[in-house]
């Protein structure tokens, strides 16, 4: 099999997500490890096109055996020719591969005792499961492989590892993802035991209508058992076992009874969402119920509906939600009380005892706090010690609350996290907007402070989310197995999985960048106004990295073979092209009114290029659903995401507002300049250009435009030798961009300020201020420049970094919007003050004066997690104490703290500050580590008030 560039990296990542699977096919000496070539002792599963029998005994598990079916279906599109699949004893053949459940297969149990299988690190365990060569396992077979679990979960698991192992992705059926065709596949002696980290690993579906509602009522007339077997078979090919179905308008049990059926019979745990206790789907209140959705007011009805959905219930495997929030997932009342909120769990709970005929805690529970009950937890709230506690993110992929790592309780703990949101202060629903590398940093916080019983992700329509499920669910089976560096491969060993190895490292480099330009701000919340037009380029520059990552996708689509042209469509082509277009579109509005502001003929041609823009938004969700696939995925992409204008979405996609100018027929000349949005001329003003110097800003932005129709022509002058504009002279038919040349070699030492002169044939005269300092020559300058009044440095380019004995710090790549994030590990470590003997991050700077000046962190929006009144950093710049620095944030609203969590989650970070007095020449900026969890992505020194951007100034340069 074909070995991928950066091979061992992307090895590590697969070997460790997933337990030393499926890309053990870089290393075929590992133990059950698939491969083309055979290594000595090899049992060949593929020869010479021909796949080996799958045997499996009929006492076993329905699941396990509907799982075996879909292994030999795997194998047998694999090999291009049908595998044999029995429950009999007949012959098989030379080789075989044999399945079963310990205790539940007469024919494993067999061979486990005459060939004598070490079990022991699988009996018993929940979920684990062995994959292992066996010599003469039965008469007429002389190898085989053996795939046993310690129940049927783990079963299935083995099944699904091996079929992964093979080639077949889970997206096969859910992203059309073409099976490899393999004339010899074989498996590598030795054994392999593998067993998930946490207990209950799963997927919420929600918020999926239009979408998804749309597309499996055309596809299978509604959410009915035809529906949810391609789900439950999704959620175990990746080893998940747990599901909350969709919700809105629908009820699981009540839609289809066959539903739940099939769920217990296939192996997948059900329970229900954040709000809907005790077995019972929102709707069926309105379906079923009798009266207000209040337990102070209708106590007996809501205790009888309850009841029903627990005895409907029966001995499916289920996890019981219990709590109550109000109807539409509200809180109850704005004074809820907790003895209330007590009494309905103690109610509920003595339900299911009555129902079941057992003890409440033998009946698998979950208490989910979820926004208010949060609050309730907090100042006190009783939860009975077999529960499961669910704690939250904030709905915007920061977890609001977990315990101390020592903390430990029967039912332990869970956290419901989402990649899809319906809520304040915006909607996210319609593109994959996650980075892993954020659901890492916040998932490996939560299991490193025990949280291993549960975890649920809301996915909203499943598609397009296929990369973030299949990392959270990857993830939560080996959660220690998946180091940054891992992390870091992870993308290309997934893109390996779907689209083979040839093309695997620069698919994986699009998914990290395509997520980390979605996550800077999610789409439903760009506007015109989200990335500036006049200062740092940075539209402009946004725009470049989103048209080189298009232009990368398209080609490497366009080398890929035909056959993965759908699965490349939907899981990377679309989400790129689409995401790109939107930025391209609001940019284009922008600069439509900018342009309209200024007086520019060019307002209404950038009024076109929107509408244009905005018809290939639709163009390309026709493609998805119509074209792609044989038009299997209707309505998937329906989602409206343009024009929304609070949180809720629009109806439909909506063109924001355009201007339009009436042009002047004769040709008018206009001056745009670098950081002002007025067109020049300005009557009684000189326009100004930011300062200019030799070190970050080496140049300014001008542009030459037209008000009229016709053309004309310009003259510019400089009243210094040193500075001048080229061109000097030209003919203007719609704009032209100058270029402010400086010949730093000749300009005096000190500040100064040259003027432009422009001069049109329509007579029109601006004249432009030009700053420019020159510091004394011949000095020595260290670290990063000052410029324009600011240092803007990315966190991971420190020149040294400190900690004691059992801290360290740690980069992880690609977190966040611009480059990186650096955090302390271990996360569980307690906090240290700043000063002698602390953890610090080192920043060496020239500034060209001295005075006050603002340190603004760039963090990671995390939350305080641990309820101790926000995680705190220090700073400090030369020999000053450091400065403590609390980041206070808080999804409850009427908390102080609130606005602030809105701007976070919106713009993607939090932005701390502190003000400092400096010297003049090299300082340097210390950044101490105080709280365990906190991430920087970058430092900003500024002078003064810097100009406004989204996404800051670009790096400064380093001497």
């Amino acid at each position: 099999m074909p070995v991928l560039r950066a091979a061992a990296a992307v090895a590590l990542a697969l070997v460790l997500v997933a337990g030393a699977s499926r890309a053990q096919a870089t290393d075929c000496t590992r133990p059950a490890a698939v491969c083309e070539r055979a290594v000595d002792g090899a049992l060949p599963l593929i020869a010479d096109g021909v796949p080996a029998t799958v045997l499996a005994g009929a006492d076993d598990f329905p699941g396990v055996l509907r799982a075996a079916r879909d292994l030999r279906a795997d194998l047998s599109a694999v090999a291009g020719a049908e595998a044999d699949f029995s429950t009999g004893a007949g012959a098989a053949g030379r080789t075989a591969i044999i399945v079963g459940t310990l205790g539940h297969s007469a024919r494993v149990d067999r061979i486990v005792r005459e060939r004598g299988i070490d079990t022991h690190h699988v009996a018993g365990r929940w979920e684990a499961h062995l994959i292992e060569v066996v010599d003469a396992p039965e008469p007429g077979i002389d190898r085989a492989l053996l795939i046993a679990g310690a129940d049927k979960r783990g079963t299935v698991f083995g099944i699904y590892e091996l079929s992964r192992r093979l080639g077949v992705s889970p997206w096969t059926w859910w992203a059309d993802v073409p099976v490899p065709r393999r004339e010899a596949l074989h498996v590598a002696p030795g054994r392999f035991v593998d067993a998930p980290a946490v207990h209950y690993r799963g997927i919420f579906i929600n918020d999926e209508d239009p979408a998804l509602g749309g597309w499996m009522k055309a596809t299978y007339g509604g959410p009915n058992h035809r529906f949810y077997e391609r789900v439950f078979q999704l959620i175990l090919r990746h080893k998940g076992n747990y599901l909350w179905p969709a919700m809105w308008g629908r009820a699981f049990h009540d839609d289809d009874p066959r539903n739940a059926e099939l769920a217990d019979e296939m192996g997948v745990v059900i329970g229900t969402s954040h709000h809907e206790p005790m077995m019972r789907a929102h709707v069926e209140w309105e379906r079923h119920g009798d009266g207000p959705w209040d337990y102070t007011r209708n106590r007996d009805r809501l205790q009888a509906f309850w009841r029903e959905g627990i005895g409907r219930m029966g001995e499916h495997e289920s996890v019981v939600t219990l709590g109550m929030r109000g109807d539409g997932d509200e809180p109850m009342s704005e004074d809820t009380a907790i003895d209330l909120l007590e009494r309905i769990v103690a109610d509920q709970r003595r339900i299911i005892a009555e129902v079941t005929g057992r003890p409440a805690e033998e009946t698998p529970q979950v208490w989910a706090l979820y926004k208010e009950v949060q609050d309730y937890f907090d100042t006190g709230m009783d939860v009975p010690d077999d529960v499961t506690l669910l704690f939250a993110d904030d709905n915007w992929g920061n977890i609001r609350r977990l315990p101390q790592p020592d903390e430990r309780r029967g039912g332990g703990y869970g956290v419901y996290y989402h990649f899809d949101y319906v809520g304040g202060p915006r909607n996210y629903k319609w593109i994959n907007t996650v980075q892993i590398e954020r659901t890492w940093e916040q998932m490996r916080l939560a299991y490193a402070h025990g949280v291993d019983r549960l975890w649920i992700v809301n996915v909203g329509d499943i598609k397009p989310m296929e990369f973030p499920i299949s990392f959270f669910l990857d993830y939560a089976w080996n959660p220690d197995g998946l180091p940054v560096e891992a992390v870091t491969a992870y993308p290309a060993a997934w893109a390996a999985e779907q689209f083979g190895p040839e093309h695997a490292d620069e698919i994986g480099g699009i998914l990290t960048r395509y997520t980390q330009y979605n996550a800077r701000r999610k789409p439903e919340l760009l506007s015109p106004d989200t990335y500036s037009l006049v200062n740092f380029g940075e539209a402009d520059r946004v725009l470049a990295d989103w048209d080189a990552l298009a232009e990368r996708t398209r080609h490497i689509g366009a080398a890929l073979p035909a056959e993965y042209r759908d699965a490349y469509y939907q899981l990377v082509e679309y989400p790129v092209l689409a995401s790109a277009n939107l930025n391209h579109l609001y940019i284009a509005v922008a600069r439509n009114r900018l342009h309209a502001q200024q007086g520019r003929a060019s307002a209404n041609a950038w009024a076109d290029e929107a509408e244009r823009l905005f018809a290939r938004d639709a163009e390309l969700a026709r493609v998805y659903e119509e074209d792609i696939a044989g038009g299997k995925w209707t309505h998937m992409m329906s989602q409206p995401r343009i024009g929304y204008t609070h949180w809720q979405q629009p109806d439909r996609n909506a063109l924001p507002a355009l201007a339009a100018v009436t042009a002047r027929e004769r040709g008018t000349m206009g001056v745009a300049v670098e950081g002002d949005a007025r067109g020049w001329p300005v009557p009684a003003e000189t326009a100004k250009l930011p300062p200019l110097d030799p070190f970050g800003a080496r140049t300014r932005a001008v542009e030459v435009f037209n008000r009229g129709v016709a053309p004309f022509t310009f003259t510019a002058r400089s009243n210094q030798p040193w500075l001048r504009v080229v061109p000097a002279e030209a003919e203007v038919d719609d704009a032209l961009p100058l270029r402010i040349e400086v010949d730093w070699d000749a300009v005096p030492e000190g500040k100064h300020v040259a003027r432009l002169h422009l001069r049109g044939s329509d007579r029109t005269e601006v004249h432009i201020a030009v700053p420019v300092s020159v510091p004394p020559r011949g000095g020595r300058i260290d670290g990063f420049v000052e410029s324009d009044g600011v240092v803007a440095i990315e966190a991971q380019h420190h020149a040294r970094a400190a900690a004691p004995d059992g801290l360290a710090w740690e980069v992880i790549p690609n977190l966040g919007r611009t480059l990186s994030g650096v955090t302390s590990v271990p996360t569980t470590a307690t906090a240290t003050a700043p000063g002698a003997g602390g953890a610090w991050l080192e920043y060496p700077v020239h500034l060209h004066a001295g005075g006050e000046v603002e340190v603004r962190m760039v963090l990671s929006p995390t939350l305080d997690y641990q309820h101790r009144g926000g995680l705190r950093y220090a700073v400090s710049i030369g020999d000053e104490a450091p400065q403590t620095v609390t980041m206070q944030l808080d999804p409850t609203p009427g908390h102080p703290a609130f606005q602030a969590w809105q701007r976070a989650v919106a713009d993607s970070v939090y932005t701390g500050t502190s003000r400092h007095r400096v010297e003049a020449g090299a300082q340097t900026i210390r950044l101490w580590r105080v709280d365990p969890g906190v991430v920087f992505q970058r430092v900003e020194l500024v002078r003064g008030e810097p100009r406004p951007s989204y996404l800051g100034p670009p790096e400064s340069v380093r001497r």
